[in-house]
Order: structure tokens, then C-alpha cells, then sequence
């Protein structure tokens, strides 16, 4: 396991990162891991160099902050070894989602941050979270409000960073030159969605975070679990797959079905499997600092853990990335066309 500078900060962290939407019971049909199984799946991971643990309040509304530090606990890994991401923004209630009630426990507020990190805290049985995360945009708060508390949460020593998830170019630069002129604490890191069968990050998005210094943490980096090689042209989806009932997030399926079986042929021919070849592809892109996995069963947490082994040449690489090759759109082409890039990612 590689170890990697949190974007342009001094923090370091394992190059895979575990997700733990998994964690929980009510998330969607993600949330299904109890305790027990949690603590298995955190065990396997800090001894194969896992020290980078993400989470959000929303996912189960707390319970996966809550399984995720009680993990910790039980296991007794030492609290500054362990490097703890969370996210604060969704509803945290079922009156603040449907906007009948609670209507404050949900959002970007200064009043929602404030409440919603002191509530992080108490489940996750920590006095201080390492990186404290927007989970996307909240159109109904100004983003200097926002910005502004982030800013006093690290002041306060209750945050060490602060990042972002979900933003759009323009809203992450407006933030981006929004600290900086007031001499607030800045964002570090971009949690967004990227995979090889999704690679709308590198219009914008990735090309902006290397300029910047900050870190890319990509979500979902197997498609939704549609680049695990259970998918397959003509056939039927596997039965209690997650994209069988919860078909997110978007892709060309017809793309994902063939960069599959490129990567079928790598796989077969290194010795691994789809997926790991899929998230170490992830792990060659420049600017990628840490690729974060989930696990339901030990099985998969054990195949996604050996991609860091994996090394791609430059051909295999290519290979792959020449079929999921993202279009061109202007301005993207005149930039190339006018500067002589051979890669405008």
C-alpha cells in the first residue's frame, strides 16, 4: 500500500481508501452491514495499510458514523493513525427530506454545519474529524456562508480539513478564490464520481484540481458495481446485483460492456481480476490521490485491497483508456488544437 499527500497539504493517506456506505441499514439498498461485519471489513483493511476511512452522516442518517467509530474503538487502532473523512449537507431526518418539517436539519447553513459536525463527533466517538466534507451544493445558502463556517470549524481545531463532493467547475473555482481572498481555510480535496466508464471529470473538473493542488478522491470508482465483471452484453443482470435495483450512477452501457472485455483480456493475461485492474487504472491518473472502495462481503473488500499490487504498463493502460476516450467538446478541442496537447486531461 502507497501512502499519498492529500493534495497540496502535508497529510498523508493510503492510496485506497475505505468507503463505508455499506455500513448501516437504510441507505438506499446499499446499507446492509451490521457490526460485526463492519469490524471485520475495518480489520481486513487497516492490516493490509488502510489508514483513510470515509463516511458521511447521511448515509443510514448517522448509523454508518456510528458502526464506523465503534469499529475503530473495538479494535483498538490509535486515533491519530487513523485518517477520518465525513460529509455534512443531506437531510438528517424524514420531515427535513420531504421539506414538511425540521427544515433546518438539512443544507449548508451555518447553523446546520455547526449542529451537523457536533453530531458527527458524538457518533464517531472522536474530538476532532480529519477531513470534513460538503457533500454537494446547496443552492438555497450562499457559499460564503458556507465557506465561511467551514473556515471556523478548522479555526476551532473540531476540523483539520475541510473538501468537497458534487460540485460543478465553476462553483468549486467561485470557492476556490472565495477562501483565498478572505483568508479562509480552503478545500483540499474533490470527492467526485470517476471511473473508467465515467470519465466526465477530466473536462474540467480533474485538469483544475492539478492546477489548484487538490486532491481527487474518486467515488464509485467501479461504476456502481458495473465493473465488477458481473456484467455482460445480453445477459441477464445477476439476482441481488445493486445495479439490478439501483441502476446509479448513469453510464454508457454499451462503452462499460466493452471496456469490460478489454479489461477481461488484461486481467486474464496479468493474473487478476476486472475490478482490480479497473480501480488500478484509477490509481495511474495523475492527480487521483486515494480510490475509494465499499464492501459487502470480506470477498470483495479482498479483491478491490489487491489493486494497489496491480501495475498497469503504459500499452495496458492505453488499451483501456482508448475505449471509454471521452468526447471532445469545445472549448476543450480548440485548447488542444492551439497549445499542441496530445491529452487535454
Amino acid at each position: 500500500m502507497e501512502y499519498r499527500r492529500l493534495g497540496n497539504t502535508g497529510l498523508k493517506v493510503s492510496e485506497i481508501c475505505l468507503g463505508t456506505m455499506t455500513f448501516g441499514s437504510t441507505f438506499y439498498n446499499i446499507g446492509e452491514v451490521n457490526q460485526t461485519l463492519a469490524n471485520k471489513i475495518v480489520k481486513k483493511s487497516w492490516e493490509a495499510g488502510v489508514n483513510f476511512f470515509d463516511t458521511a452522516d447521511v448515509y443510514s442518517w448517522g448509523e454508518s458514523e456510528k458502526i464506523l467509530g465503534k469499529a475503530l474503538k473495538d479494535l483498538e487502532i490509535p486515533r491519530e493513525q487513523a485518517v477520518i473523512a465525513t460529509k455534512v449537507r443531506g437531510a438528517m431526518s424524514e420531515e427535513a427530506a420531504e421539506g414538511t418539517g425540521d427544515v433546518n436539519n438539512v443544507g449548508l447553513s451555518r447553523k446546520h454545519i455547526m449542529e451537523s459536525v457536533e453530531a458527527s463527533l458524538d457518533r464517531l466517538g472522536t474530538d476532532y474529524i480529519d477531513l470534513y466534507q460538503i457533500h454537494g451544493v446547496d443552492n438555497e445558502t450562499p457559499i460564503e456562508e458556507t465557506l465561511a463556517a467551514l473556515n471556523d470549524l478548522v479555526r476551532q481545531g473540531k476540523v483539520h480539513y475541510i473538501g468537497c463532493s458534487n460540485l460543478s467547475v465553476r462553483q468549486l473555482s467561485k470557492s476556490i478564490e472565495l477562501s483565498r481572498a478572505n483568508g479562509w481555510a480552503s478545500f483540499s480535496s474533490l470527492q467526485a464520481y470517476y471511473s473508467v466508464a465515467g470519465r466526465d471529470l477530466e473536462y474540467e473538473l480533474l485538469p483544475l484540481c492539478r492546477e489548484e493542488g487538490l486532491g481527487v478522491l474518486p467515488w464509485s470508482p467501479l461504476a456502481g458495481g458495473f465493473l465488477t465483471g458481473k456484467y455482460r452484453r445480453d445477459k441477464e443482470a445477476p439476482e441481488g446485483s445493486r445495479r439490478k435495483d439501483f441502476d446509479f450512477p448513469p453510464i454508457d452501457k454499451e462503452m462499460a460492456y466493452d471496456v469490460v472485455e478489454v479489461m477481461d483480456e488484461i486481467a486474464e493475461a496479468k493474473g487478476t481480476s476486472i475490478p482490480q485492474v479497473a480501480l488500478s487504472w484509477l490509481l495511474h491518473k495523475k492527480g487521483v490521490t486515494s480510490v475509494i472502495i465499499g464492501a459487502k462481503k470480506m470477498s470483495q473488500l479482498e479483491d478491490n485491497l489487491g489493486a494497489a499490487e496491480v501495475e498497469l504498463s503504459d500499452e495496458e493502460f492505453a488499451k483501456i483508456a482508448e475505449v471509454t476516450k471521452p468526447k471532445e467538446i469545445y472549448p476543450q478541442w480548440m485548447v488542444k488544437r492551439m497549445n499542441g496537447e496530445e491529452d487535454f486531461a
